[in-house]
């Protein structure tokens, strides 16, 4: 993924999404008899716009990275007697709400329908949380987790993927307290508690792995060493290695999978060696350097070959279909449990429980982006309905200048019988400025470190 795409579906996933969020303000507004000066995607100057019958001009501007909905408001200047009634200012307090509400309402729906087509277009599919490997004096060890057992709750949660088991462990990021399994052996339906104490757990970690900080790697089936991809030019197509020979032994060393293989190759870096193969029923012998790589400060050897397509035994596969309505009952319900992680981890990031280095800005949106879309559109419209479900959930935080700052000044003023003042308004307004710029460079400065 080359940087133009990679900047072509950030634009793509933040249009999309600013444009949802206005249409909601805007549509709630011309509802509440708010009459709209102009709806713009983008920021800076128009490039081009038209006007309906009532007055709205539609513009497109020149800096993608946004949109706004202007009102007509006595805030902002003179407004003629004819049309105060049609003042933004001039609605009730319930009217202002609504529009208010109306943007991280948009894009909760819109993640809700975007969830709703996935599930019931191609359901879900997922990796069965079988133990492949626990770490020596780990959490996992301490909690007495073994390898082929299968995790079948957290927290008394059930987990049925490995995706679920991430989840109930993200919850648990920077906390103490006990944390609970359940769990079963192969072929037996008999169930076991186990539990551990957990101490700040990951607490201040980057970029925290939850299955690695647990100490716990998934089971992944032997894949067979069978090439696929040869690399023209490769050490591997020089040696005269094909698409779908099977590679038996290396040296004087067995290779019995695939990442037998990769393991005897990294560690040869510019050495020769036999590499016995089958290919059509018949043995042969070829001779094979590995090119020497240097990459992060470490040196290993690379043939330049992929390995033939494996499909996962179906025992090891979890699959759910939805039916139209079930489906849509599951959306909702994603889309509540991702804005209640969305507030958790705003939480722990208040209280230090999870390290600000772990906030991202527009280079890891636009990273996460290409690569989503390289994926496939499921992936890209996964990835979009993640992101708006944060829009909408970070907009209503209460913080003077988002959605939420607005909607804890008209609540207030619900409260009081009477607007807060504007001297109030503008000093809060400010600080709140102050607050989303510095969060934003904060988020830029992990994303250029990450680079």
């Amino acid at each position: 993924m080359n940087i133009v795409q990679m900047v072509f579906w950030f634009f793509v996933a933040i249009l999309i999404l600013v444009t949802v969020h206005e249409f909601g303000h805007f549509y709630v507004a011309r509802r509440c008899g708010v009459k709209v000066l102009r709806f713009s995607v983008g920021f800076g100057k128009v490039l081009f716009s038209r006007r309906d019958k009532q007055g709205t001009e539609y513009a497109f501007s020149a800096i993608p990275l946004g949109g706004y909905v202007k009102m007509l408001d006595e805030r902002e200047g003179p407004v003629p007697e004819s049309e105060k009634h049609l003042a933004f200012n001039n609605k009730s307090v319930g009217q202002r709400i609504a529009v208010v509400l109306a943007g991280p309402a948009a894009n909760l729906i819109l993640a809700v329908l975007f969830f709703w087509l996935l599930l019931v277009v191609s359901g879900e599919r997922g990796v069965a949380p079988i133990i492949g490997e626990v770490a020596p004096n780990s959490v996992a060890a301490a909690a007495n987790l073994e390898v082929g057992q299968e995790v079948l709750s957290v927290d008394g949660v059930t987990t049925t993927s490995w995706q679920q088991v991430q989840k109930q462990l993200l919850r648990r990021l920077g906390e103490s307290g006990q944390l609970s399994f359940t769990v079963r052996y192969p072929q037996s339906d008999l169930q076991y508690q186990s539990e551990v104490e957990l101490n700040a757990w990951l607490r201040g970690a980057a970029d925290p792995q939850p299955l690695a900080g647990l100490g716990i790697t998934p089971y992944i089936p032997e894949v067979p060493a069978i090439a696929g991809q040869v690399l023209e030019g490769s050490p591997a197509e020089r040696a005269g290695l094909q698409s779908d020979d099977k590679i038996i032994q290396a040296g004087n060393t067995p290779i019995g999978s695939a990442q037998d293989w990769i393991d005897y190759v990294k560690a040869r870096p510019d050495q020769t060696f036999t590499v016995r193969i089958e290919r059509g029923g018949q043995v042969q012998n070829l001779s094979m350097t590995p090119e020497q790589i240097s990459e992060n400060g470490e040196v290993f050897g690379r043939v330049g070959m992929g390995f033939a397509p494996y499909e996962w035994p179906d025992e090891f596969i979890r699959h759910w279909e939805y039916s139209v309505v079930g489906g849509f009952i599951a959306a909702v319900d994603r889309t509540w449990e991702t804005s209640a992680f969305v507030l958790m981890s705003v939480k722990k990031l208040i209280f230090g429980e999870i390290s600000t280095k772990n906030l991202s800005g527009a280079i890891t949106i636009a990273k996460v982006a290409g690569s989503e879309a390289e994926n496939g559109w499921r992936s890209f419209l996964r990835f979009l309905a993640a992101l708006s479900v944060m829009l909408g959930v970070f907009n209503l935080l209460p913080i003077p200048v988002l959605d939420g700052g607005h909607l804890m000044y008209y609540l207030a003023e619900l409260v009081k019988g009477k607007p807060v003042s504007e001297k109030v308004q503008v000093v809060g307004y400010q600080l709140g400025l102050v607050m989303v710029i510095g969060l934003t460079l904060l988020a830029l400065y992990n994303d250029i470190m990450r680079l």
